[in-house]
């Protein structure tokens, strides 16, 4: 590792990438600490307490809604945004044409609108979310100070996308996701400190810390093994003659990754588990369904856990089904002349793709169930707050492992260049 970070700075160029990189992640956490005006942080962190959903919120924020800073949309907004967009091209016959016809001049125009539905998605969650918990404090309740704050957190996100899209044009690439990998880091540094805080304060233990710390060293090394395992199916091409050249022959694999799924289960089960609590305490925290709800079903109660692995392993199959099609992959190399050695073509290998898949996804599906209640059965056994959540390691990861591709890429290509001079 050492070696190739020494690699990694003799280069001019990969140098002058990761040094902007890291003054621009530099740049978006000093800002996300600036407040934002005429936000009652008490009623927000007040309001975490009781609605679940704004704890996924403040995840993919670094804490900066918690803190009620400008970023505290952070870059949520232009993933919503996207997202709808990439939805609108499939509805909209224009922007089809546009996106496919379009060329790069295409590309560039709904990058162009993205941008606008971002800001603008931006003020609306601002506003709607800061004015429904009523969080405003009492000199800005009015029409100035509603648009104020939501001109103010729509101006934070802007800056955001500005600066993702900055580090993937001039930096190593992967900007909004380094924005995302930022923001976990940043929780998970404030929990470490947090804890090494109470411990001089009598509130927790040095004993504590090191379960904080081990846990998080396990799960990275577990989690980053399994993230870039896959199986590998053999796929063997029959010799076939087209003129006076012959083509086929060679044996190649189809690259079948163990937790394919990725956080998508995750998150889903997640939303599903905060979504009944969100409504309840709508109807005032006295009533006797979020009563019920916050006493039986809370995080650290095992009926939670058991029902959110349940979900986790249903989306999972679910988000399967819609993403990988044995169909298709099986007609693809019928067509090029290859076939599964020991596998009949047709039918045949669409059953053995279609089982081999089955099993990866029950693999990752109980994987993601017991990833996801290490954090709770840690918080009832050993009484110690883990700052982070399965689906942060996992999005952790895999930004981590990402960035650190491209750039064995890009030295790869700049050693080929040098070779060949």
């Amino acid at each position: 590792m050492w070696e190739t970070l020494r690699n990694v700075w003799r280069v001019p160029e990969l140098r002058k990438k990761v040094l902007y990189t890291f003054f621009m992640l530099l740049i978006f956490r000093l800002v996300s600490v600036i407040p934002a005006p005429g936000v009652d942080q008490a009623a927000i962190q007040s309001a975490m307490g009781t609605y679940d959903m704004l704890g996924l919120v403040n995840m993919m924020t670094g804490s900066a809604f918690s803190q009620s800073t400008i970023m505290a949309m952070g870059i949520s907004p232009y993933i919503n945004a996207s997202i709808i967009m990439q939805l609108l091209t499939i509805a909209i016959p224009a922007l089809e044409r546009l996106q496919k016809d379009g060329g790069e001049e295409g590309k560039q125009k709904i990058n162009r609108i993205t941008r606008y539905v971002t800001v603008g998605l931006a003020a609306v969650q601002a506003i709607g979310i800061i004015g429904g918990l009523q969080a405003i404090e009492s000199g800005y309740k009015n029409f100035f100070g509603y648009m104020t704050i939501g001109i103010v957190m729509a101006g934070g996100t802007a800056l955001a996308m500005w600066i993702g899209e900055r580090i993937t044009k001039n930096g190593i690439g992967n900007g909004v996701s380094l924005l995302i990998f930022a923001g976990i880091v940043s929780n998970l540094f404030n929990g470490v400190v947090t804890t090494t805080q109470g411990i001089f304060n009598g509130t927790s233990t040095v004993g504590n810390l090191l379960v904080i710390v081990l846990t998080t060293l396990v799960i990275l090394v577990v989690v980053t093994f399994v993230d870039m395992a896959e199986r590998r199916i053999p796929v063997q091409y029959a010799k076939r003659v087209v003129g006076r050249k012959m083509y086929g022959g060679q044996s190649t694999h189809i690259p079948l990754k163990l937790l394919s799924v990725g956080v998508l289960p995750l998150i889903f089960a997640y939303s599903f588990m905060a979504f009944p609590g969100t409504i309840f305490a709508f109807f005032g925290t006295d009533s006797g369904a979020y009563q019920w709800w916050s006493k039986y079903m809370n995080q650290t109660s095992p009926w939670y856990m058991i029902v959110c692995a349940l979900l986790i392993i249903a989306f999972s199959y679910f988000y399967t089904s819609i993403t990988f099609n044995p169909q298709d992959i099986a007609k693809n190399v019928q067509q090029q002349g290859g076939h599964i050695p020991g596998i009949r073509t047709g039918q045949k290998t669409v059953e053995f793709l279609a089982r081999t898949s089955n099993r990866l996804t029950l693999f990752a599906a109980l994987f993601l169930a017991i990833l996801s209640t290490i954090p709770s059965l840690l918080t009832v056994w050993q009484r110690v707050q883990i700052p982070f959540g399965a689906s942060s390691i996992l999005i952790a990861v895999s930004v981590a492992i990402e960035t650190v591709r491209q750039v064995e890429s890009q030295m790869v290509m700049r050693n080929y260049k040098g070779f060949l001079g």
